[in-house]
């Protein structure tokens, strides 16, 4: 179903829009150490929603559909491989392990033969073998993203999925005119934090889920049943969903995917990430006026989000169950300060403590504008800063790779708008950054002009 670690072939990919791509929407990953009964695997990640899947390996069978004699209907994808593994008997590593096994995969289809659309999504968190057979030492870990449709007409297809959207420009229309896979957290052999900036996460999961499968003395639940397509959750984007859209009106979707997944019993705490903390304030009548905003990703309700740090304390307001959560406060903040804010999962999975994080409040820096002449060889550079009431200080450096580099110069200006005019050479820097006095920092990629 997953072959490994294939080759990525696109017509023309105009874009590929990972909403968010930088969601963090995986939290943890088991740091180990790892062992034999999980093939020298992570035995777990966890979301950012707080669930926690295990690598998927146990022999339950699905309660909702019976499988064929000799194919039983397993809850988790463990296919056979004559010579590599078979499922009929007990799964040891390296002798009989599966060649991919997977902590997660939601896949999905939408058929219409009428307009000759053949479309398979698939995501997965997935566990397979550098040299493709199981052997110590080989053993990665990846999130994909694969989609490969059937078109019968040139032009542009706009592709959206629970992790985010996708844009073809297919010249060449016909059987796989689209056929792209994303494989993102491959790294070094058993190094499986890669796969934390994947495409996938959160997981999803089956409406009607979670399944509790008892096998002799064993009790296990799963998030879904691959043998069974159904209405799912969990999209960071609230698009739960896959859709098509295209040339000549087309416009197909469909709600319901095959989910795999078992849920783990490792006790962890709720995941909670600081997205943005941010003031801003102005001059008003008698006192500043100030506006505190806090961004938050932690997991949806029935969990809660709290700014601790604020008197009173402040409730965050969750999106649309995709979980990021937003609070703001008029409170006048004395810098520096840090917040106290906590996410509570307990209601929607026991075992879940809560968290607190401290975020740093800063102001926020905006760069308007970041332009290098070639011909005078001057560098400008116009900054503003929210904090309006503050003699704070902007300065300006060469934004590297691993952050902030050689520093330029403090940016000039009595309120919070501020600008610098520098020569530069031999070269115009790639990027800047602007960093504030106040803890504000923001990078731009450089503008040439003749």
């Amino acid at each position: 179903m997953h072959p490994l670690l294939s080759k990525t072939t696109i017509a023309l990919i105009v874009s590929g829009l990972a909403q968010g791509a930088a969601q963090a929407a995986l939290f943890a990953v088991e740091p180990g150490p790892y062992l034999p009964a999980t093939g020298g695997f992570a035995s777990w990640y966890q979301d950012t929603h707080g669930r926690t899947l295990d690598l998927c390996l146990t022999k339950a069978v699905s309660p909702n559909i019976a499988g064929a004699p000799g194919a039983p209907a397993y809850m988790c994808l463990l296919t056979p491989n004559p010579g590599i593994f078979d499922d009929t008997k007990p799964i040891v590593f390296p002798d009989n392990f599966p060649d991919e096994a997977f902590w997660f995969t939601g896949d999905g289809s939408i058929v219409d033969v009428a307009r000759g659309i053949d479309l398979t999504y698939v995501s997965a968190l997935e566990a397979a073998f550098s040299g493709g057979d199981p052997k110590e030492g080989d053993q990665i870990s990846f999130g994909r993203i694969r989609i490969r449709v059937d078109v019968p007409t040139a032009g542009t297809y706009v592709i959206t999925h629970p992790y985010g959207v996708d844009v073809f420009k297919v010249d060449t229309p016909g059987r796989k005119a689209i056929n792209m896979t994303r494989d993102i957290g491959i790294g070094s052999p058993k190094t499986y934090d890669g796969a934390l900036k994947s495409d996938i996460g959160p997981f999803l999961r089956s409406l009607s889920g979670p399944y509790t499968v008892t096998t002799g003395t064993a009790t296990e639940q799963f998030v879904g049943d691959p043998n069974v397509e159904e209405a799912f959750t969990g999209s960071p984007f609230n698009t739960n969903y896959i859709r098509i859209e295209g040339p000549n009106g087309l416009d197909l979707r469909t709600n319901v995917m095959a989910i795999s997944g078992k849920l783990s019993t490792v006790v962890r705490p709720t995941p909670i990430v600081a997205e943005r903390s941010t003031y801003s304030r102005k001059a008003g009548t008698s006192e500043p006026v100030a506006q505190q905003d806090v961004f938050m990703l932690a997991p949806p309700p029935p969990a809660t989000v709290t700014l601790d740090s604020n008197s009173p304390v402040l409730k965050l307001t969750e999106a649309d169950t995709t979980g990021h959560w937003y609070a703001q406060s008029s409170t006048n903040p004395t810098l520096p300060k840090t917040l106290d804010v906590t996410a509570d999962n307990h209601l929607a999975i026991a075992t879940s403590s809560p968290t607190t994080v401290h975020p740093q409040l800063t102001d926020l820096v905006v760069i308007s504008k970041a332009e290098y002449n070639l011909t005078t060889s001057m560098l400008t550079i116009d900054a503003s800063t929210s904090d309006e009431t503050s003699p704070t200080v902007l300065t300006a450096t060469i934004a590297t790779g691993t952050g902030t580099g050689t520093p330029i110069s403090d940016l000039i200006g009595e309120g919070a708008a501020k600008s610098l005019e520098t020569k530069i050479s031999p070269i115009p820097p790639a990027r800047v950054q602007v960093t504030s006095s106040n803890g504000g920092t923001d990078i731009e990629d450089v503008v040439l002009v003749q």
